[in-house]
């Protein structure tokens, strides 16, 4: 064994002379192999980080979420169900609830709107978490006359309040679409992923009126509470699954009302995990299928390059087997060689790792928060050292080396460059396979960026750059209707007379930026009742204010706008989109007819019951979830007929720097009311622009991953064909010499390396669509490119690899035909 070391770190010392004359190569297989062992262990380090590291949940395995779901989307859970569920449930315990709610938060610094979270006393328990300050809530917390209680999360004590430990104790206010209630902040949860992931505050039920409401408690369909479980002891996921099954057919069966056949309701369970990290599982899995591409393509790249240079070496190699070195020993040399090299490829990829991995975590922290928490480890090193073993094996076993008992051994000592038709098979299998993996990093780059492309020129129906949207949440804080109405209509009033304002409204949802809050509920037109197993008409409901079109820069296509006699003591009125109107009413003649909202969830929300309603306009549609505008069914209320519904969002058309009005808007609105929160300030053209980044960020990633394939398949293909002449140097001479013209040979080259691409392309089309096929077949939502990529990219390869192969060609084409004759 000590004779074998001896005899490697001899190899080792030879193998560092070796490279040093060939300081080129050396550099440029470093830095292949660098990029390719870099972009691979930053992202196992991301899927790890994100999808593999165990949450700091106690017994996260066995942490379960249930999701009730109808026509696909997720319908939540009302409290009957939770109660039925949890009765009857014998493999799950430790029952946790968890339902969304926006808060107005005053006595934490600015009044400032935060995502909460609504939990009984058990959620942190079957959480399993813990407090890095205070407490968190308890059994203690629950029921009407507990006092109020507030857990803030890790992130938003950091970010928001700098970790100051004083904020324990402190009293706060939280402000809902009911009233406003005080609380006291308990505990600040330990760095976790709280779900859903943008929660700032957790608090308990007496903090929000309407969870304390009879409707609430004792409505079966007023689903909003999330569930969570524990596996009881010795229980399988699998066989709660099955429990869950049956206890819901069973839930089905005996109210028949609540489930009703058109809308599929159907229960599922999943571990914690999972559902914390579908967001970003299908995009980690796709970026790390593109980095181990990368890889395939660097060491192809390399492998070439070795072998060519093994090829020119066969000279020393024929004299070293001629001396008496064995196969083993041969090989033993260019092992060592090949382990200098990878190792220091490894360990510059580990130094372009670490920032890589920063970037990466940035840009997938929008699809799961845990990439915001990732740090270099040794499971970076372990995978930098894995892969650097990987390929020099590759490059120590692929070249073919001369037998130390071949007779031709001292003739190849005084040989020319040659190469084999075995040497030249694996060079072009190397190349044709870097341009197979490149055309599949190209395809998915150019479908991306496609997407992005036809998001981008899409032009909108209303006006972007002038208009200023801004938050101004309602703050009710023991003011009646009509109050708030007065309120928001002086603060429209007063920003109308600022300098360069047009005009101004109020509105319940933002385009793009509220895209997640639009939800329709059942209507009917003209009294007409739909059968039971008729499919209900329904649509999205907005509320706003007189002059919300004009704002907008749209027009009234029939009918009138709301106007100041649109008032709460005047007949009920309504505006419909262009699209209902044309559903509804023949040839979309809707003015005048009447509107009834149906939908039995209404019976829980606070105010007074729905009342039919004459149409009075008819407009554009507004597509406020979608880029590409879709047609859209939506019901328009006067703000001061439906006061309870307001949605604080003030729009305001601005002929100058809209962003000159934010300071008035600001003083206007707290000079009216102290406890204004006025924030999110933002040009409907910038919030597009933002909820666009995650496009534009895929674009720039995949990109950046296709021109780093791209050019490394050209430096291959160039590479091949290089050396290519170089052996056939001779060749090329002989043909000159009988006759062929220097053009024949350029385009022969040309040619060579062109079926190397159509070659590479075809395995690449194949192998992209096996590979897309079995992706698809785990990851339902990912999409195969369309024909506009696939031929996109093989037009790049096929023009990248002409171009690789002009500069071979033009130096065969001029070969001295004398010189080439004298090389024997």
């Amino acid at each position: 064994m000590l004779n074998h070391i001896e005899m490697f770190l001899r190899d080792l010392r030879s193998a560092t002379r070796s490279l040093g004359r060939a300081k080129g190569l050396s550099l440029a297989v470093v830095l292949t192999l660098a990029l390719g062992i870099g972009a691979n262990a930053a992202m196992f380090s991301l899927v790890r980080g994100v999808l593999l590291r165990p949450l700091v949940n106690r017994d996260e395995s066995k942490l379960i979420y249930i999701r009730q779901s109808a026509n696909g989307g997720n319908a939540w859970f009302s409290v009957p169900e939770i109660q039925d569920i949890e009765a009857r449930s014998k493999t799950l315990t430790n029952f946790g609830d968890f339902s969304v709610i926006g808060f107005t938060l005053l006595g934490l610094g600015e009044p400032r709107t935060v995502q909460a979270g609504v939990v009984g006393g058990s959620y942190f328990q079957t959480m399993g978490l813990r407090p890095v300050l205070g407490r968190l809530l308890d059994s203690h917390d629950d029921g009407p006359n507990a006092a109020g209680a507030v857990v803030l999360t890790y992130r938003f004590w950091s970010t928001a309040l700098n970790r100051d430990p004083s904020v324990i104790g402190k009293t706060v206010r939280l402000g809902s679409f009911i009233d406003t209630r005080t609380a006291t902040v308990v505990g600040v949860l330990e760095p976790c992923v709280p779900y859903p992931q943008d929660t700032e505050i957790i608090s308990n039920i007496v903090t929000s009126a309407h969870h304390l409401s009879a409707t609430m408690v004792t409505g079966r369909i007023h689903r909003m509470t999330e569930l969570f479980a524990r596996l009881a002891p010795g229980a399988t996921l699998e066989q709660s699954r099955v429990e869950l099954d049956s206890i819901y057919k069973s839930m089905k069966g005996e109210h028949p009302v609540d489930y009703p056949s058109r809308t599929d309701f159907e229960i599922s369970a999943t571990r914690l995990r999972d559902e914390l990290t579908s967001g970003a599982r299908t995009i980690l899995l796709v970026l790390m299928a593109a980095s181990v591409l990368v890889f395939v393509i660097a060491c192809c790249n390399v492998a070439n390059l070795i072998l060519a240079r093994t090829v020119r070496r066969e000279s020393e190699l024929a004299v070293r087997a001629a001396l008496g070195a064995s196969t083993l020993d041969l090989r033993r040399l260019l092992l060592a060689e090949s382990v200098l090299l990878c190792s220091a490829g490894a360990i510059l990829g580990l130094v372009v790792a670490g920032p890589l991995l920063n970037v990466l975590g940035q840009y997938a922290s929008r699809f799961s928060l845990r990439a915001l928490d990732l740090t270099m480890d040794s499971s970076m090193l372990w995978v930098g050292a894995g892969l650097a073993v990987l390929a020099a094996a590759l490059l120590a076993f692929v070249p073919r080396l001369p037998s130390s008992g071949a007779t031709q051994g001292l003739g190849l000592a005084a040989a020319s460059t040659r190469m084999t038709g075995g040497t030249n098979r694996k060079l072009k299998a190397f190349a044709l396979v870097q341009i197979a993996a490149c055309f599949v990093l190209v395809a998915a780059s150019a479908a991306t960026v496609k997407t992005l492309l036809s998001l981008e020129t899409v032009r909108e129906r209303f006006e972007t750059r002038h208009v200023l949207a801004v938050n101004v949440p309602v703050m009710r804080d023991g003011r009646g209707p009509a109050q708030l109405v007065a309120y928001y209509q002086e603060a429209m009033r007063q920003i109308r007379q600022q300098p360069g304002v047009q005009n101004v409204a109020l509105t319940t949802a933002v385009p793009w930026r509220d895209r997640d809050n639009e939800f329709a509920l059942e209507f009917s037109t003209d009294g007409r009742v739909p059968g039971p197993d008729e499919k209900r008409p329904a649509s999205t409901g907005q509320v706003v204010s007189p002059g919300f079109f004009t704002t907008l820069g749209l027009p009234i296509l029939a009918g009138r706008d709301f106007n100041d006699a649109d008032r709460a003591d005047s007949e009920p009125v309504a505006l419909v989109s262009q699209s209902l109107a044309d559903q509804m009413f023949p040839n979309g003649n809707a003015v005048n007819h009447h509107i009834l909202w149906t939908d039995p969830i209404l019976k829980f929300i606070p105010g007074p019951p729905p009342v039919p309603r004459r149409i009075v306009g008819v407009v554009p549609d507004i597509d406020i979830r979608d880029f590409v505008p879709r047609p859209t069914m939506t019901i328009y209320h006067p703000m001061a007929q439906d006061p309870s519904n307001m949605g604080g969002r003030l729009l305001a058309d601005v002929s100058s720097d809209p962003y000159a009005l934010v300071q008035p808007i600001t003083r206007i609105m707290r000079k009216l009311y102290a406890d204004q929160p006025v924030e999110r300030a933002r040009t409907l053209e910038d919030i597009r622009t933002e909820v666009l980044s995650p496009e534009r960020l895929n674009a720039v990633i995949s990109a950046v991953f296709a021109v780093v394939s791209l050019l490394i398949a050209i430096v291959g293909v160039a590479g091949v064909l290089a050396f290519s002449v170089s052996a056939r140097t001779r060749e090329f001479g002989i043909r000159l010499a009988v006759g062929s013209q220097p053009r024949d040979i350029l385009m022969r080259v040309i040619a060579e390396g062109t079926a190397m691409a159509v070659g590479g392309l075809l395995v690449g089309l194949i192998c992209g669509f096996g590979l897309g096929k079995l992706a698809a077949a785990f990851m339902g939502d990912l999409k195969m490119p369309g024909m506009a990529p696939l031929v996109g990219a093989a037009l790049i390869l096929l023009i990248s690899a002409v171009t690789a192969s002009a500069m071979p060609a033009l130096r065969a084409a001029r070969v001295d035909v004398i010189q080439a004759l004298r090389t024997e």
